[in-house]
């Protein structure tokens, strides 16, 4: 693999998205189920934002370990939506765009994850960690 390789060789194309009105209680559910990082989210197929695990984090605890009630804490999560949570301005690349780029965009910790799309179209992402995955080979 190299720098000149299209992304759409290493892109993750199965995912799991959500539209904006999704509740945030379902968007915990999905990061406690699923081993990702990163939520797109979709409207009629077209990106819109996306939620890191971070973001999710910070809307359930802030910028301190505070804890707080816990039917508080599930009223929100039910009542608060993906697009209260989500990034909307997004780096983002097609199918074709070299590796390269990709590495650039991650070399300037602006994101650690990439959508792909066409035709405005999401179909794929991606992460930090399938650059890592196909750069540096297994250890078992």
């Amino acid at each position: 693999m190299n720098d000149l390789s299209p992304v759409k060789n290493i892109m993750t194309d199965k995912l799991i998205t959500v539209s904006p009105d999704t509740s945030i209680s379902e968007i915990e559910d999905i990061f406690k189920k699923n081993r990702i990082h990163h939520i797109p989210v979709t409207n009629e197929q077209k990106l819109v934002g996306i939620i890191s695990k971070s973001d999710y984090l910070f809307f359930k605890r802030g910028y301190n370990d505070l804890k707080v009630e816990d039917e508080y804490d599930r009223l929100r999560t039910c009542r608060e939506t993906a697009s209260s949570i989500m990034t909307e301005r997004l780096a983002v690349l097609e199918s074709k765009d070299r590796i390269g780029v990709a590495l650039e965009i991650f070399k300037e910790n602006l994101f650690h994850a990439i959508p792909i799309v066409e035709n405005e179209e999401l179909i794929g992402i991606v992460t930090t960690f399938d650059i890592i995955d196909k750069y540096i080979p297994s250890l078992s």
